[in-house]
């Protein structure tokens, strides 16, 4: 390990530590000299009262001065004190230094520190945000006025005009939100700007592993990356601006709350990721300095082996305690899919969301001489009509001279191959690993065909492992992608024999031709949206023992493959995007900041809903059918490399695709606070009332019963056997409104409500039950749907999953 400076042993590395005592969000007075600073569920910190800065210091002094009596000067290195969420700290030590810590009177838990990663438009008008959604507050000027949406991410380029302080409305003062603005070191310029309220950067932790490197991945706000741009955009960028790549515009850009102003908390990194220490730091800073959403397109690694339980560690439990403070949470749910269980956001006080391919898809063909037409994909403009160009595969036009210790067929280099053979011909190129790992790009592909002279490119991809995702990349001249194995094929056996070789090998005369069509215009598909290949599944997770938990994750599904949205020109998270201002990309890291601003544009609405309220709104009014009123698919892959498309399920997309119009007025919610949290974890099986204690500070003393009580806006029972019933609490939001209440479910499951109908008066709350009996043989798993169906026209749709069920 390179340790930077730091006057610690050769094996020290970076713990989260946790101690007795309330952290400022939960302290309720007991402690000599200090007055309580304890808030009401949902309700923000104040964090200009002397009492919250007083008690912050009490417990900042207490974590120092238990350093200092365990260990020696220049042993440890604190990195970071933890005083509004948790109360803790983070810490540089030995494995023998962090062991004396967890035998210390008053320590609560000590977990290693651990990785996390990022989980890597048109969007406003496929959702119907222009017509249906911003008209209500004021049109896209006020769409998300006075809302601070902050991002824990890669950080963000400034001076993108997604990020300006535009002249003709400029933005004023925002008192409530008291966040920092560090200044560029090398420009002695703000980051800040009036649409920017706060950046800062969080790198503590990185360092202290010997993972930083300032040169590359500045030590200040500003994105190295492109990711932390591109999600800020996606979330709250300006409205109307044009997308503009390699001489082409891809129409005009915009935030889902355009009006909204972003608080920056830089804690992702473009070579590791970042570390969780750094991110806990970040978010801790973002509730104290007043945001109201937080979004999180990052997830660990793996589930932290550290914790016995996916629900409490020192992540989860920060972000339970910024949920208490009103703060909304969007997480991205990973990008594991399609595989089962790869879900990597698991509490229910997260809105955890998955990635749908929405109705824009980019096409292009490739016509050869023998009159086959090769579908693929490329961002490009055709080559000249009614006209057949030559085609030149890169092996055959190697210069003599030149000595290729890697493979010249992926057109890397354009200095090993022969200009004169190139020029005014397409110039043929394989697609290799070396793509997969980043070493190669189409973009260099497109650089090298264009410095030779030729007129486009074809990349053929060989061989493809399941997964492999071909994202359509804009590029400068006619260029292509063949994505199927099996088209690849038909290519190179065209050329092959329409080659002419001497006994070497060499090339005599070229003979195979063809020609690039238009890719630059997408094609709107009514199939649309579909749970995307690499969103992450269910059923969530209870443990790391890969225990089927009481709750549904995926909550919701939002549009994350293929988004245009602002990029940083440093970023190089995507190597065909470096330097440009713009970039097309997928992950449930897109999906996650479409919830955000969403989100925000409802707490914009109703600035006294909870988070769990606002969640609620957005999961009962999502949609299950498609544009075509059919049924939700989800891209999978059969035995083979084939994708083939399947009926989603509540696995796939939890409640359904995000329907922002209707989340702004969804009649009744399932609402919930950190007192149902804290009952959920009570009653959680296998989770130690201790451990709970550790991170909570609070007994168990609750009566949930069972976890999938929790008021929460689906039902998952992981076990059910014989007959189950689950209690659910409304909350109406508007008029008073009658509800009939209906259900559905597989025939293996009987399914019963009661009672049928109920009348609900303005802000007025009634419960309602759901049975459930297993008729069946033994089974894995069965799906349904409770509806509440009220008088004045809203729906409100709840997803039912039993599984492993049995009589």
């Amino acid at each position: 390990m390179v340790l930077l400076g730091l006057l610690v042993i050769a094996k020290s590395e970076v713990y989260i530590v946790t101690i007795e005592g309330e952290p400022v969000i939960s302290y309720k007075g007991g402690v000599n000299g200090f007055e309580a600073t304890a808030v009401e569920s949902d309700e923000k910190l104040d964090v200009t009262s002397d009492l919250v800065t007083s008690y912050s210091r009490h417990l900042e002094q207490r974590h120092d001065t238990l350093l200092e009596t365990l260990f020696d000067d220049g042993s440890y290195k604190k990195l970071y004190s933890y005083k509004h969420l948790i109360n803790g700290f983070a810490v540089h030590v030995s494995p023998e230094q962090a062991e004396t810590l967890r035998r210390t009177p008053g320590v609560k838990s000590v977990d290693r520190d651990w990785k996390v990663r990022k989980l890597t438009t048109h969007t406003p008008e496929f959702l119907g945000l222009p017509t249906g959604v911003w008209p209500t507050g004021g049109g896209f000027d006020r769409a998300g006025e006075e809302i601070v949406i902050g991002f824990v991410d890669s950080g963000i380029f400034p001076h993108h005009p997604s990020f300006e302080n535009q002249n003709t409305e400029p933005y004023g003062p925002l008192p409530k939100y008291r966040g920092k603005c560090e200044v560029d070191p090398d420009t002695k310029r703000s980051f800040c700007n009036g649409k920017i309220v706060g950046a800062q950067h969080f790198a503590a932790a990185a360092t202290a592993a010997g993972a930083f490197n300032p040169s590359v991945d500045f030590a200040s706000p500003l994105d190295g990356d492109g990711h932390g741009s591109h999600t800020a955009a996606i979330a709250a960028g300006n409205n109307g601006i044009p997308v503009q790549v390699q001489g082409y515009e891809f129409g005009k850009a915009s935030g889902m709350a355009p009006r909204a102003r972003i608080a920056v908390y830089k804690a992702l990194y473009r070579n590791f990721g970042g570390f969780v220490a750094d991110v806990v730091a970040a978010i801790d800073q973002a509730v104290y300095d007043g945001v109201d959403i937080l979004n999180l397109s990052v997830g660990p690694n793996s589930p932290p082996a550290t914790t016995k339980t996916t629900f409490l560690n020192p992540f989860d439990a920060t972000l339970l305690s910024a949920v208490k403070a009103g703060v909304f949470v969007a997480q991205a749910s990973g990008n594991g899919g399609p595989l089962a269980k790869t879900i990597v956001s698991y509490s229910p006080w997260i809105a955890s969301v998955a990635a749908a391919v929405d109705d824009r898809r980019y096409k292009n063909h490739l016509m050869l001489g023998n009159g086959k037409i090769l579908a693929g994909t490329g961002l490009s403009s055709a080559t000249s009509p009614n006209q057949k160009y030559t085609l030149v595969a890169a092996n055959d036009v190697l210069l003599d001279s030149s000595v290729v210790k890697f493979s010249p067929s992926d057109c890397q280099r354009p200095e090993v191959l022969n200009g004169n053979m190139v020029k005014g011909n397409i110039l043929l190129c394989g697609y290799s690993f070396n793509f997969v790992s980043g070493s190669a790009s189409i973009k260099k592909v497109a650089e090298t065909a264009k410095s030779l002279g030729a007129i486009g490119f074809v990349l053929a991809v060989e061989n493809a492992s399941p997964g492999t995702k071909f994202d359509p990349v804009p590029v400068g001249l006619p260029g292509i992608l063949i994505t199927d194995v099996s088209n690849s094929m038909e290519l190179i056996d065209y050329y092959n024999v329409s080659t002419l070789r001497d006994w070497t090998g060499r090339v005599k005369s070229f003979k195979a031709i063809g020609s690039i069509g238009d890719g630059l215009e997408p094609i709107l598909h009514k199939s649309a949206p579909m749970v995307a290949l690499f969103s992450a599944r269910g059923p969530n997770i209870k443990d790391y023992k890969f225990q089927d938990a009481d709750l549904l994750k995926p909550d919701i599904l939002a549009p994350g493959s293929l988004i245009w949205a602002s990029w940083s020109p440093n970023g190089t998270d995507e190597a065909n995007y470096v330097g440009e201002n713009f970039a097309m990309i997928s992950g449930t890291s897109m999906a996650a900041p479409h919830i955000a601003g969403i989100a925000a544009l409802i707490k914009q609405k109703h600035p006294r809903w909870s988070p769990a309220a606002i969640k609620s709104a957005l999961m009962t009014t999502s949609n299950t059918l498609d544009r075509a009123e059919r049924p939700i698919l989800a891209q999978q892959y059969s035995g083979s490399e084939t994708m083939t498309f399947a009926p989603a399920t509540p696995f796939d997309y939890g409640s359904g695709h995000v329907n922002p119009r209707a989340a702004l007025d969804p009649g009744l919610v399932f609402d919930a606070g950190y007192e149902d949290y804290l009952g959920f974890l009570c009653t959680t099986p296998g989770i130690d009332s201790h451990e709970i204690g550790n991170y909570t500070h609070r007994p168990c003393n609750y009566t949930l019963g069972h976890p999938y009580n929790l008021n929460y806006p689906s039902i998952t029972v992981s076990h059910l056997v014989g007959t189950q019933t689950v209690t659910r609490t409304v909350t109406n939001v508007n008029e008073e409104e009658t509800y009939t209440i209906s259900a559905r479910m597989a025939p293996a499951i009987a399914i019963e409500t009661s009672p049928p109908a109920m009348t609900v008066g303005p802000g007025a709350s009634q419960k309602f039950t759901v049975t459930l009996t297993v008729r069946s043989t033994p089974g894995t798993y069965s799906f349904g749907e409770v509806l509440l169906k009220g008088s004045r026209g809203h729906k409100v749709r709840m997803p039912v999953v039993a599984m492993g069920y049995d009589r």
